[in-house]
């Protein structure tokens, strides 16, 4: 397997004790997000595996977006990321 050298490093351990690697990270221009891709962006970044502004250019978010997403999953968890319960987080 070929790993290309960039920035950062290549894996990182999680709080939980499991690993993520680059490729664990959405695709390069991820247009559709569903909360356990989101989920994946927001580990990466806490983890130090990828930084925010990387992050940003990468797949095209905003900062208040991406904000958002790091909001929602301290406050509610991976649910928080969830379309469908945005309106109910929101509401209590």
């Amino acid at each position: 397997m070929y790993l290309r050298k960039g920035p950062g490093p290549h894996v990182v351990t999680l709080p939980d004790g499991s690993q993520m690697s680059r490729a664990d990270l959405p695709a390069i221009g991820t247009t559709r997000w569903v909360a356990r891709r989101k989920e994946a962006v927001v580990r990466g970044i806490q983890a130090g595996l990828i930084t925010r502004e990387e992050a940003i250019a990468r797949y095209d978010l905003s900062d208040e977006e991406l904000a958002g997403w790091e909001s929602a999953m301290s406050a509610h968890g991976t649910n928080g990321l969830k379309t469908t319960l945005t309106q109910q987080f929101r509401q209590s």
